[in-house]
């Protein structure tokens, strides 16, 4: 059986602006923040091979210094709508990387929503961008943004976004 394909861009994110307004009972970080998408961006495909018993999740990337399994994001990402709609398949997820490693623009959250956005329409799931972002929260704070884009107010953890002109 072919394997069918989508691929996805998973563009990075700058923060214009970060104020720490506090701490949560978790211990996290209350904040507020102004987030913006910029045109630095890795490409994320996604492959599709149907007729496995269970689910099985491959990750590569063209950067050495990344994990190629369970703990990189994408992989997470893969898993999590996989369990959640019992999807028995592999799935092979390549990241061509260009938003810089560690360089605070989102990079692996980036490309965390870049496989729940492509898993969706692959496996034609028909999740919205809200029920995404659900998805999203648990992975990762810059995820739920990153599902979206543009110019947002993120409050809380990230979560609470706002459109902004």
């Amino acid at each position: 059986m072919q394997y069918r394909s989508v691929t996805v861009l998973a563009p990075a994110k700058l923060n214009l602006s970060l104020d720490v307004v506090g701490t949560l009972p978790n211990g996290y970080h209350d904040l507020d923040m102004i987030m913006q998408t910029v045109g630095v961006y890795d490409d994320v495909i996604i492959s599709r091979k149907d007729g496995t018993q269970t689910y099985e999740i491959e990750v590569s990337t063209d950067a050495d210094v990344l994990p190629n399994d369970k703990g990189n994001l994408a992989f997470m990402a893969a898993k999590v709508l996989m369990e959640a709609y019992d999807i028995k398949a592999k799935v092979k997820i390549h990241i061509n990387k260009r938003i810089p490693i560690a360089g605070g623009m989102a990079g692996g959250s980036a490309d965390c929503a870049a496989v729940l956005r492509g898993v969706n329409q692959l496996f034609q799931l028909g999740l919205t961008d809200e029920q995404l972002q659900e998805y999203g929260v648990k992975l990762g704070a810059d995820v739920p943004y990153c599902i979206v884009g543009g110019t947002k107010r993120a409050q809380g953890i990230g979560e609470i976004l706002t459109d902004l002109p």
